[in-house]
């Protein structure tokens, strides 16, 4: 008797589709398995149906809801996720079972007036729907302004072609993910502008009790690219963050000591307040408490003088 397909769940988007398909191959080049055995259903979810700012309706979670819905009641089997959009506080029976290796984790400056941010004329307008890069810019250039810019990679640039904003920023990862890098202006590097936590990496969600998958995907985990969310992801989780929270990590490892940087803002960048911290890690678990400990050190450190929630 023939086993039933594998079923991949993914988001609509050109990008998710993207991620998706790559899973569906490594997935079939670790099992031995055909497309035919390992296919592509497409959910929508309702991240994908706002028009207006995520942080009105939810945050994140509301870009991998349907899908972890979908896992738990037996409709896919896997989920494929951007790690940026899956909260910190998750399903106690799902899992993130394999994350793979991260892209280019910068930000991408786009224009087709102006070569650099601090090219930039006074008072130019930016599009973003993001408040880490809205509260950054802020910091390097007090005198810009925002407006909201949402939807997927190819929407914005129309808008942005059609002089919507002055430019607009997005991620480098996914720009050269749909083999679209020549759209990037600027690629800001990370001593300029910190990226947001797991911004580049691509996670493969699961139910827990799915052990018949675990031998499947272990060979698309990558540890470095595990133990670097793991920590901004866990900075994040200490400081409660979600979209109304400016917050922006990035860790690095090296051999076996994690280097971990992050940073919490006002929204308007008035206020930044930064840390770098280094440990050695031997499992997942030091690479959480690194994180954890040093996001519950910015708290302290912030007090009350950051207003998250209007």
């Amino acid at each position: 008797m023939q086993s039933p397909p594998l079923i991949i769940g993914t988001r609509g988007s050109p990008l998710a589709l993207y991620q998706a398909n790559l899973v569906q191959r490594l997935i079939c080049e670790v099992s031995g398995r055909t497309e035919q055995e390992v296919i592509i259903k497409v959910l929508q979810t309702t991240g994908d149906q706002i028009k207006g700012e995520l942080k009105y309706f939810g945050g994140k979670g509301l870009f991998t809801r349907e899908l972890e819905l979908a896992l738990l009641d037996g409709r896919i089997d896997v989920a494929v996720h951007s790690m940026k959009d899956v909260p910190t506080v998750g399903h106690e029976d799902l899992v993130i079972r394999a994350i793979l290796p991260r892209a280019d984790v910068r930000d991408a400056f786009i224009s087709v007036k102006y070569d650099s941010i601090d090219a930039l004329p006074e008072g130019a307008l930016i599009g973003s729907a993001s408040l880490r890069r809205r509260a950054q810019l802020s910091v390097l250039r007090p005198d810009l302004t925002f407006c909201l810019l949402r939807g997927n990679v190819g929407t914005r640039l129309r808008k942005l072609e059609d002089g919507v904003c002055d430019a607009t920023m997005l991620a480098c990862a996914g720009l050269r993910r749909l083999e679209q890098e020549n759209r990037i202006t600027q690629a800001v590097e990370v001593d300029m502008m910190l990226p947001a936590p797991a911004q580049g990496a691509i996670g493969v969600e699961v139910k827990r009790d799915r052990e018949d998958l675990t031998e499947i995907l272990a060979p698309l985990n990558d540890r470095a690219t595990e133990w670097a969310i793991t920590a901004e992801r866990a900075f994040l989780r200490a400081l409660d963050g979600n979209c109304r929270t400016p917050i922006a990590a990035l860790a690095t490892l090296d051999g076996d000591v994690l280097t971990l940087r992050g940073e919490i803002l006002a929204k308007d960048g008035s206020l930044r307040v930064a840390q770098t911290v280094s440990g050695q890690v031997s499992k997942t678990l030091d690479a959480y408490d690194l994180g954890f400990k040093m996001g519950e050190a910015v708290r302290d450190e912030v007090g009350g003088r950051i207003t998250f929630d209007d």
